[in-house]
């Protein structure tokens, strides 16, 4: 039995490392999918399993520990980054300004809020374990792992002699985070007196007042002075983002209209635009008119192709010549689930799918010159994954120097991916980086790296942890990570709620989101049976997460 002896206790075997961590993972995987009270921790639950295991003695080699914890860290934040890279500057855009600088003042009340702590403790705690206690109160793990990275790089410029395991901070702060969460969405319903009722049927109103979602519209030609006109004479004329897919003529002929087809009175023109033009469009063609076309026999058929060919990406649509070449029509493009009215200077994506209207044998050859392959779009991208691993690394190790701080900033290793994932994610098209990744494929990468980073912590800090919490500060902890996390949020809830006049789904996304918190969005989603609360998580997140990665080293800095 010595091979059985071999594998659960010698820790300089890599079989017994790996054998650790599939142990800690799934046993913590499948007790974070556990509730209590309606919330479950999800991942989180590896952390805990993996103090327990460290705490009676479990542990891996050292350095292969180091490398799947900075590993792990890697690959979770560079998918995040991805992930979020398409809407980061979109969000600062009108409404999403808005959110995005009350998310910003829930993270600076959170530092304000420490340090107020760490003022009043008088010297009880250090700032790296109130660092760690702070990203526990706000459920986020980058934060820790950027903290981590800054205290290992000042123990290697020799600035600190010891490396403190600011993950005992971090899990004892955790539990109640998630709760004060929550219990910060009830108060608030609760001091406003709100009725979920009310609150949908006025997210029902603004979705029905949508200004961008396309739609079809039928006018009927009735306006003179366009009589005898060509398309691309009204698109001069009017200029407004719109899309004439078919024309149906006095005879009853249906067809795809070029840049030069004339449009003559009486003409009916099936239109594709958003809320904001159909006024404007109805002065300037005529009244709107009921028209089933579907009923209408003609060679004509409408379908979705999947732009899968890599060298696609980053062509815009009007280079694609597809009424000249296809006599086709491009009227909607589909991106992540959103529809966008087609224009010739829309950019195209990998992953894009593009209705077009016209001739079968047509779109067969427009579909064939695109891809439209499911089996292509499964293929991973893995030249961008390691690119910018690769960038990020580079970007994380410059120096970066701050006046009044003795030691130079780094992004590190959680940062540098993380800026380089949003810019590829942005701009990536531009250098034909494919950046398209399946849903299930990006989540994998994400969990994966989630699940390695947060098992490497709790195994490292699981020898010391019962000792420091229960023989230590520990409640005292927990009581202070429960304050960071509820008075921000009560704060800017309120100034919200008040001030903005927000609407209580919104809010409740917004604060889910400026705490990186699944479990709390999954509370909100529950509660409102709408997508309110996951459109403002997504608005929010990315300044959020690239905050909190940044003011974590920052803190830890400061007070170097």
């Amino acid at each position: 039995m010595t091979w059985i002896e071999n594998l659960l206790f010698t820790t300089e075997s890599v079989a017994h490392t790996v054998f650790l961590y599939a142990f800690v993972i799934a046993l913590g995987v499948y007790l974070g999918k556990m509730k209590f009270f309606g919330i479950s921790l999800g991942v989180t639950f590896v952390l805990f399993v993996g103090i327990v295991a460290g705490h009676f003695g479990f542990v891996g080699e050292k350095n292969i520990m180091h490398f799947l914890q900075e590993f792990g860290l890697i690959l979770f934040v560079y998918s995040i980054g991805l992930q979020v890279g398409p809407g980061f500057f979109s969000s600062f855009k009108k409404g999403g300004m808005r959110l995005n600088m009350l998310a910003a003042g829930i993270v600076l009340l959170n530092i304000v809020v420490a340090f107020a702590i760490y003022l009043i403790a008088n010297g009880r705690i250090e700032m790296p374990m109130l660092v760690g206690i702070l990203s526990g109160a706000v459920t986020n793990t980058p934060g820790l792992g950027a903290a981590q990275q800054t205290l290992a790089q000042l123990h290697f410029d020799g600035k600190l002699d010891v490396v403190p395991e600011i993950a005992s901070g971090y899990a004892a702060a955790y539990p109640l985070g998630v709760v004060g969460i929550i219990g910060s969405m009830l108060i608030i319903r609760a001091l406003f007196k709100v009725k979920l009722d009310k609150e949908t049927k006025e997210i029902e109103e603004e979705n029905k007042e949508s200004l961008l979602t396309p739609h079809l519209v039928t006018y009927k030609v009735e306006n003179p002075l366009i009589f005898g006109r060509t398309v691309l004479d009204m698109a001069h004329i009017i200029e407004r983002n719109f899309v004439i897919s078919r024309i149906k003529k006095k005879n009853d002929e249906v067809i795809i209209p070029k840049s030069d087809t004339v449009i003559e009175e009486g003409d009916l023109l099936l239109t594709v635009l958003s809320v904001q033009d159909e006024d404007a469009l109805k002065a300037f063609i005529g009244k709107p008119v009921e028209m089933d076309w579907k009923a209408i026999p003609a060679p004509v058929v409408s379908r979705r192709i999947l732009v899968t060919k890599p060298e696609f990406n980053g062509r815009k649509i009007g280079s694609l010549r597809l009424r000249m070449g296809y006599g086709l029509n491009v009227t909607r493009l589909n991106r992540a689930g959103v529809d966008l009215v087609a224009n010739p200077n829309l950019t195209l994506q990998v992953g894009d799918r593009l209705t077009a209207v016209g001739k079968i044998e047509d779109i067969n050859r427009l579909a064939e010159r695109l891809g439209n392959s499911m089996k292509r779009l499964n293929e991973p991208n893995m030249i961008t994954l390691f690119v910018g691993i690769l960038l990020g690394i580079v970007l994380g190790s410059i120096p970066l120097a701050i006046p009044g701080m003795s030691s130079s900033m780094k992004l590190g290793l959680a940062g540098g991916p993380l800026v380089v994932a949003i810019l590829i994610g942005r701009f990536g098209y531009k250098f034909k980086l494919v950046t398209y990744t399946s849903t299930s494929a990006s989540l994998m990468i994400r969990e994966i790296g989630i699940c390695l980073f947060l098992a490497s912590v709790g195994l490292t800090a699981g020898g010391g942890f019962v000792d420091t919490v229960v023989n230590g500060d520990g409640l005292l902890w927990v009581l202070w990570g429960f304050l960071i996390t509820i008075i921000p949020l009560l704060i800017i809830g309120t100034i919200g709620r008040w001030y903005y006049k927000l609407n209580y789904f919104t809010l409740m996304g917004l604060i889910a989101g400026s705490n990186t918190d699944p479990p709390a969005l999954a509370y909100a989603n529950k509660v409102a049976s709408n997508d309110a609360p996951a459109v403002a998580y997504s608005t929010v997140y990315p300044l959020t997460m690239f905050l909190r990665v940044l003011t974590a080293q920052l803190m830890i800095l400061a007070f170097a």
